[in-house]
Parts: structure tokens; C-alpha cells; sequence
């Protein structure tokens, strides 16, 4: 008979004590949510307020403030789907990716450019152009430059697209979109980044050499470039809302 209230005792301590813990572990993911969730906010609400405010005064100001209006709206977009820590940070990459846009705006505008943001996913990988470079590759012609001007319009941050660093910078056009679009390189890339970044101080030698695996990308990630609905902000929505490369952080 002992024994027999000895183990049930010891059954309904077990009992409590595992019930006990799952709350407690319940209510810390709660916590770490709501904190992830007022983080990633205060971030959107903070591009907002930049994008609200700013007006392009030539083009190379007027494409990043569009490239920042589009990651407002993505990120929104997404705050509204997050639901798990991951995805809150998701949001918050792409609504810093925002903050580099208008920071390259205010730079166009020869505005201060205001505080320092952190580094995005792949930023630091990916290196930055620090040099002007014009080449022709296949019959077409592109350039990068450290700086906005009529020649070179649309800034990117610097990040990782379909699985290849792209340095931080401004350019003639865009060439990185169709890769985060469909989510690999063309056959052209290679050619493309060996002739643009090949010895360009201030871009990692792997950066212009780096294989892209079969052309074949990984989706892309932070740093991403504004027209696809939540930017080059890397990282992968998708795996959480069902679609979408947003950006990881």
C-alpha cells in the first residue's frame, strides 16, 4: 500500500512538473514572439516614416526612394503574416533593406545619410564597388560605380541573389532582377561578374569568380532588389507564407 502512494506521488509530481515546464516554455516562445514582433515594427515604422517624407530630386534619389516604397510595402505585407520569431526577422530585413535605399536617396540628394544601419544577410560577403567600371559583355553594355549618377541610377545594398553575392552599389541597370525572379542565374552571369568584379578592390576575389552551381540559385537573400515584392530582402518567405523571396536576417 506504500509503495502504491509512493508511486503515485511520484506520478502526479512528473504530472505537474511536465506540465509546469511546457507552460513555462509556452509562455517564454510568447514572450520572444511579442518581443520579435515590436522589433520588426518598430523597423517598418521607421521606413515608413522615411519614405513618407523624402522626395527624389533626380532619378538615380527617385529609383531608391521607389526601391524603399517598395520594401515599405512588402515588409508591411509580411508583418502581417508573421507568426514565429524567423518570420519577424524576415521583416525586419526587408524593411532595413528599405532603410539602404533611402540612406543611397539621401546620398543622391547630397543629404546626410543619417545613423549607420546594421549589416544585411551576405553584405559583408558580397563586398562593395569602390571603383567605376564600364564593360560590354555578349553585345551589351553595363556599369557600376560607388557612386549615383544619370549613368548609374539603381542602387543595391549588397546580399546574396539565387545563391550569388552581389556587392554593394550603384549601377546602370538592375541586371541582378531576373535572377531573383526566377531564382537562378542565367549562363551569361559568369562572364558578367568576371568582367565587372575581377580585381575591383573592395569585392572579394570569390565574389567574381565564385561558381553558381549550374546556374542553379538558392532563392536569393537578403539584400534583395525592390521590384520583387519584398525585395532582394533574401531569405525565403516562402517556406513560411507560401512564396515570396524576401530576405533573411
Amino acid at each position: 500500500m506504500t509503495t502504491t502512494i509512493v508511486l503515485l506521488v511520484l506520478l502526479v509530481l512528473l504530472v505537474g512538473g511536465g506540465w509546469f515546464y511546457a507552460r513555462a516554455a509556452a509562455e517564454k516562445r510568447r514572450r520572444e514572439l511579442e518581443d520579435a514582433q515590436a522589433d520588426a515594427r518598430r523597423w517598418v515604422e521607421r521606413l515608413g516614416g522615411q519614405v513618407m517624407n523624402l522626395t527624389g530630386s533626380d532619378v538615380a534619389s527617385q529609383q531608391a526612394l521607389a526601391d524603399a516604397s517598395e520594401r515599405f510595402t512588402a515588409a508591411g505585407s509580411q508583418m502581417e503574416q508573421a507568426r514565429t520569431v524567423e518570420q519577424c526577422r524576415l521583416v525586419t530585413q526587408t524593411a532595413m533593406e528599405g532603410l539602404y535605399y533611402v540612406r543611397a536617396a539621401r546620398v543622391a540628394m547630397d543629404l546626410d545619410p543619417g545613423p549607420e544601419l546594421p549589416d544585411l544577410t551576405g553584405q559583408s560577403r558580397a563586398g562593395k564597388v569602390m571603383e567605376d567600371r564600364d564593360v560590354t559583355v555578349e553585345g551589351h553594355r553595363y556599369v557600376a560605380s560607388p557612386r549615383p549618377g544619370s549613368g548609374t541610377p539603381h542602387y543595391y545594398p549588397g546580399g546574396v541573389v539565387a545563391g550569388r553575392p552581389v556587392p554593394q552599389g550603384w549601377y546602370s541597370e538592375p541586371w541582378w532582377k531576373p535572377a531573383l525572379v526566377a531564382g537562378a542565374w542565367g549562363f551569361g552571369s559568369m562572364l558578367l561578374f568576371s568582367a565587372m568584379f575581377s580585381g575591383m578592390v573592395g569585392v572579394p576575389a570569390a565574389v567574381a569568380s565564385e561558381d553558381t552551381g549550374g546556374d542553379a540559385g538558392d532563392g536569393g537573400d537578403g539584400g534583395g532588389d525592390g521590384g520583387d515584392a519584398g525585395g532582394d530582402s533574401g531569405g525565403d518567405f516562402g517556406g513560411d507564407f507560401g512564396g515570396g523571396d524576401f530576405g533573411g536576417f
